[in-house]
């Protein structure tokens, strides 16, 4: 048997990858950051919102997967069939540079979780905790390096025994939920702000994305599946599961507890939760839950962060050396580089306020672009009615999925705010580097007009993001 036999991975596989991805630091920390943001009719109408947005862009990857099964890599690949080399680039560079920092904030909340318990961590972004974390980083990137399908094993494992605390979590909650309280809080509790409706679901969003990142991680991982047709299968089933799980973990707090109380709690928010409805062991459980949870999440992403930056040499998008494998078909440089990354930022997070909150919006930010070009894409075949020769009815479904997904993106980008889209800028136009190198090793031009224009304005974001930090105009 051929080792690119041994590599296939089946329905479930891919379904847990899409699972461990997806269930990671964000679900834990639900419970503040609505509770700080809004109220149950509030949570209601933000989870409407992204679970449809979310909902149409899976139906996209799916249909992708499907009628575009030549494109391996998912979210790199498709803004490069749609929209050129140098956007091509930018989805696949922003994704991965997305993915690291989403590495970088599992770290943080880790660290924040021991630091309950252990002072000596305190935030996350004591020394100690930096050293602890960097340990960690290269523990995980020497185990990956063993081969893809052992890795993907252990996801398998983790998936299954990180959903059993938020499901516990789940019923407890249910089996005490006071519908009086649930009613006090319902139109946004009692000692809080009074905001308008859409100021509390926009200050939701970028949570409510960042959670919901990895939807593609199926997708991503499409060239090891067993059948082409499970990939669409494993996304759609991913999306379900996460999807009740998340909005059970927000709203069922606010039928036992004050929001005031939950807002002031401190992050992981779904441990302290637990803790004041049944007691120390409940801060305890979720702790530990959630250090096995964001470790498999961790698995996940380091294996996907690999996979795009080695896909995009592949398709010589970036420079050859990141398409180097091992003997175990591991993206071995590409592995290195995302791990260099990782700690970087790993150790920047001593500086941070907020690391964790910064990380997570960041993360949410740089997916956005990507995740737009994707849309996007299968917008433009739909309408174009290419690869529809097969099954044509379909055509008009997709395009309704298709234009929906758009324009939530563009929405969520917006709702993020100025801010993240500078800081977006500072990684993305440095970032260029990489496709400049990757053009010149293959002796092509750099840029057309169009993609000139994108270079120029990516520029002057940079220019603008980095004014802003130094004068205290943006604050990480």
């Amino acid at each position: 048997m051929t080792n690119s036999t041994t590599q296939k991975l089946s329905v479930i596989s891919l379904t847990a990858l899409v699972i461990g991805s997806m269930i990671g630091a964000g679900i834990f920390s639900l419970p503040r950051t609505f509770g700080a943001a809004t109220g149950p009719f509030g949570a209601i109408i933000a989870w409407i919102v992204a679970g449809t947005g979310m909902y149409m862009l899976a139906r996209v990857f799916q249909a992708l997967a499907e009628r575009k099964p030549d494109l391996d890599a998912g979210v790199y690949a498709y803004a490069k069939a749609g929209f050129g080399n140098y956007p091509g680039f930018l989805s696949a560079f922003g994704y991965w540079i997305g993915s690291c920092i989403g590495n970088v904030s599992y770290w943080v909340l880790i660290k924040s979780t021991l630091g309950a318990f252990f002072p000596i961590f305190g935030d996350g972004n004591t020394v100690i905790a930096i050293v602890v974390a960097s340990i960690g980083i290269w523990l995980f990137h020497f185990m990956i390096l063993r081969g893809v399908q052992q890795a993907a094993f252990i996801n398998i494992v983790v998936t299954v025994a990180k959903i059993v605390p938020i499901v516990i979590f789940v019923i407890i909650l249910a089996v005490s939920f006071r519908l009086g309280q649930f009613r006090e809080n319902f139109w946004g509790g009692v000692g809080m702000p009074d905001t308008s409706l859409l100021e509390q679901v926009r200050a939701t969003m970028l949570v409510t994305v960042f959670v919901f990142l990895g939807i593609e991680g199926a997708s991503v991982y499409s060239r090891y599946a067993q059948k082409r047709s499970d990939v669409g299968r494993a996304t759609l089933l991913g999306f379900a599961a996460v999807t009740g799980l998340m909005v059970l973990v927000t709203l069922l707090p606010f039928a036992n507890l004050a929001r005031a109380q939950i807002a002031g709690m401190r992050q992981p928010s779904m441990a302290a939760v637990l803790e004041a409805v049944v007691g120390p062991w409940g801060a305890v459980f979720v702790s530990a839950g959630l250090i096995v949870s964001v470790l498999g999440a961790y698995l996940a992403w380091q294996l996907i962060c690999a996979e795009v930056l080695f896909t995009a040499a592949k398709t010589d998008d970036m420079p050859r050396v990141f398409a180097r494998e091992n003997k175990n078909r591991v993206p071995v440089a590409a592995l290195w580089l995302t791990n260099i990354i990782v700690q970087l930022f790993i150790i920047s997070t001593y500086w941070s306020r907020d690391a964790f909150a910064l990380m997570l919006s960041l993360t949410s930010s740089m997916s956005l672009i990507p995740y737009l070009l994707v849309a996007a894409y299968g917008f433009l075949i739909a309408r174009r009615g290419e690869s529809y020769e097969v099954r044509p009815q379909e055509r008009r479904r997709d395009l309704v999925f298709a234009c929906i997904a758009t324009v939530y993106t563009i929405f969520m980008i917006i709702s993020g705010g100025l801010k993240f889209i500078l800081l977006s800028a500072i990684l993305y136009a440095p970032g260029t580097i990489l496709y400049i190198w990757a053009r010149r090793e293959r002796g092509e031009p750099l840029f057309n007009m169009v993609e000139m224009a994108i270079f120029v304005i990516a520029i002057i974001g940079c220019a603008f993001g980095i004014y802003g930090l130094a004068t205290g105009m943006i604050v990480a």
